[in-house]
């Protein structure tokens, strides 16, 4: 159940209340694809950055471990020590990422393992059954995320699909979550709104969504190619037609100031994996923009990465440190940055979330952008 707890403008602060706790939102995912955030931080890490929800890929853990093990071992939260949310994304991304490989039908799709070329078949049951195997807190729902740029007559067919496979999805997953040896039986699944760059399919295909009354509701298809400022118009257009009683998840995006945007226009969910990539090539994000570890200028400096910063990282190593340490190509200075990445992230959520309880949104974001482009 999500509670709209405030607004500031269109910007949304609420909770959701799943059986693995409560979300406080505006949320930043941290993105564990195998189970794993990449750059050796462990789930105990999370619990001291802020982490409130981890998101892992359905395809990815199909393939590797494989789903049925790891519902063997008592699903995703016991197999990877995490006793907070998990949300699951359906596979769809990896089958518009997987193009050369694949096959789109009515029935689902066919492809083949990026692993071992073995042949793989997904649709909407398939994506719900791994993703109930794994017993995530959220499942989203199976959908096709169409190529930017894509003709009209291609995208109308495309979400007209995506839509019929989120009715298989929701009917799919009451049954799963019926059965006895179904291990989470709270499981919550959300939509996907698809439409690329065209408002009218968008807003059209929200309108049904929204209909369809689920636990909430995504906007997939942005960050594949197309400007900020489509993106965020595309936002402007849509977000309107979402329920405002329930979360707005704008997948894979983004850079600090796109999530920024996106909670002034409504979106209160969020994933991406820049923080822990860009961590782990020594880039790190700070208030006064991002910096690059390895500059020689870092050589004997010995303050931390950022001295307002209270991550595990600042409190403890300098810049020099580990410039040296990546230099190194030591482990260490991959893991030391991802974590002050992730934490930055995390802690710029509360902020957020602050900022529009107190009703200070607008005034938060000015300076917030403005910081990152000294």
């Amino acid at each position: 159940m999500y509670n709209l707890l405030t607004q500031d403008g269109k910007a949304k602060r609420g909770e959701l209340h799943t059986v693995h706790g409560v979300i406080q939102t505006p949320v930043f995912m941290n993105v564990g694809t195998i189970a794993a955030i990449k750059g050796a931080v462990a789930t105990t890490d999370l619990q001291e950055i802020k982490t409130q929800v981890q998101l892992s890929n359905t395809y990815h853990l199909h393939v590797r471990p494989g789903d049925k093990i790891v519902k063997k071992l008592g699903g995703l939260h016991k197999f990877m020590n995490w006793d907070k949310p998990i949300l699951t994304d359906s596979g769809g991304f990896q089958v518009f990422s997987l193009s050369g490989l694949r096959k789109i039908k009515e029935e689902g799709v066919y492809f083949r393992s990026h692993i071992d070329g073995k042949k793989i078949f997904m649709g909407p049951e398939e994506s719900m059954q791994i993703q109930s195997n794994l017993a995530s807190t959220i499942a989203m729902a199976f959908d096709e995320c169409p190529p930017h740029p894509a003709t009209r007559e291609y995208m109308q067919a495309s979400v007209d699909r995506t839509t019929r496979w989120l009715e298989r999805c929701k009917k799919e997953m009451d049954r799963l979550n019926a059965l006895p040896d179904t291990i989470n039986k709270n499981q919550m699944l959300f939509g996907i709104n698809q439409g690329g760059t065209y408002e009218d399919i968008r807003i059209e295909h929200a309108k049904r969504i929204s209909e369809m009354d689920l636990d909430g509701y995504a906007l997939g298809g942005l960050a594949v190619g197309e400007s900020h400022e489509e993106m965020y118009r595309i936002l402007d257009e849509t977000v309107p037609y979402l329920p405002v009683d329930k979360p707005t998840y704008l997948m894979g995006v983004g850079t600090p100031a796109n999530i920024l945007e996106a909670v002034d226009r409504g979106v209160d969910f969020f994933d991406c994996v820049y923080p822990s990539r860009n961590g782990r090539h020594g880039h790190v994000y700070t208030d006064h923009g991002k910096m690059n570890m390895f500059n020689a200028k870092y050589e004997l400096d010995s303050r931390p990465i950022d001295e307002n910063c209270q991550c595990p990282t600042c409190r403890s190593y300098s810049r020099a440190y580990i410039r040296h340490l990546l230099k190194a190509k030591e482990m260490l200075g991959m893991r030391l940055c991802v974590l002050h990445n992730l934490y930055f992230y995390n802690n710029m959520m509360e902020e957020i979330r602050n900022a529009i309880e107190e009703g200070r949104y607008q005034e938060y974001k000015k300076a917030k952008l403005e910081g990152f482009q000294l």
